[in-house]
């Protein structure tokens, strides 16, 4: 690759896995803030409230926790097509097509050497408002509402491998992403990787695997649009005793304003403020942090507590 493909439009979707999906239901909706818009025998399609897709959470009924599977919309159905080509040609697993569900239609499913499934497709279902939560303004998906923490979309995910570099080397391939930021240590390995298909600083961040598992899931985030947001949903979920892992504070990496709980599955779930940061550089440099760098902390803010190093789900078997 010489230049960004931009094949790939977005971060579409995040399937999560519950072992208690009744109180995940609750959480997510209650006290998260977001919305039903569909439901089948063993999934609830949810979004934020503006969201224009039909879900960005895919909540799913099963006997363990993490990620089953993660959407992302292409540009076009050209554009789908030539991702699909370059993963067929690539050496990543290919799992081929499948008929989609309730947001969207066909998609093509490939999997990391760590064993996340991703997908890609372009047909999808935008969420239709009705005149309950029909807006006052025409450019937003849906009426906002103070529910909960009430976020207003998907922002990125956190993914978990043994081998950054080799992530990395995939999330290019078969996605066309660019790299914004990573952390090398001072043997050499990648610590982590920032990825954007977009002008987004990120929408998807992978980190070297700590704790022994495989295909594990960090944390999904949601952004807020602005930091005060994140303090009154720090209220909220002290009040209904969800557990805060650690924040609010703030990132050195991507400046971004953060607050971390675990869902009731145990599940991490970010609420987050990127502020006004968009990578709009053509030939942007990646930004380099060494192991000097990420042992000062974050930007500001108590220092990182050591479950943010080992805790990813689904939890590894003694």
């Amino acid at each position: 690759m010489t230049e960004p493909c931009f094949d790939v439009a977005h971060l579409g979707h995040v399937e999560m896995y519950t072992d208690k999906f009744e109180e995940s239901l609750d959480f997510f909706t209650r006290i998260f803030g977001l919305t039903v818009s569909g439901q089948d025998e063993n999934s609830a399609y949810l979004r934020a409230w503006d969201d224009y897709e039909f879900h960005s959470l895919k909540l799913t009924r099963s006997d363990t926790t993490g990620v089953g599977h993660i959407g992302y919309r292409v540009s076009s159905p050209e554009a789908l097509e030539r991702r699909v080509a370059a993963i067929e040609a690539s050496k990543f697993k290919s799992l081929g097509w499948v008929e989609g569900d309730l947001g969207h239609g066909r998609a093509y499913r490939f999997e990391d050497p760590f064993g996340h499934v991703f997908e890609l497709y372009w047909d999808t279902n935008k969420y239709q408002h009705g005149e309950a939560d029909k807006p006052a303004l025409k450019n937003n998906a849906s009426r906002f509402h103070a529910t909960g923490a009430c976020p207003r979309r998907l922002d990125h995910l956190n993914l978990l491998s043994e081998d950054v570099t080799l992530f990395k080397e995939f999330m290019q391939t078969c996605l066309g992403s660019r790299v914004t930021e990573y952390i090398e240590l001072d043997n050499g390995r990648l610590g982590g990787c920032w990825f954007t298909v977009n002008n987004k600083t990120y929408d998807l961040a992978c980190t070297e695997e700590h704790g022994g598992g495989n295909a594990r899931l960090h944390h999904v985030t949601y952004a807020s649009d602005q930091r005060e947001d994140i303090l009154r949903a720090a209220d909220i979920f002290l009040e209904n005793g969800v557990h805060i892992e650690t924040g609010p504070h703030k990132h050195a990496i991507q400046n971004t304003f953060f607050l971390y709980v675990w869902e009731p599955a145990g599940n991490r779930v970010e609420l987050a403020n990127a502020g006004a940061r968009l990578i709009l550089d053509p030939d942007w440099q990646p930004v380099k942090w060494t192991e000097a760098d990420r042992k000062k902390g974050q930007a500001w803010g108590l220092k990182t507590i050591e479950s943010f190093h080992t805790h990813g789900t689904p939890p590894v078997k003694g």
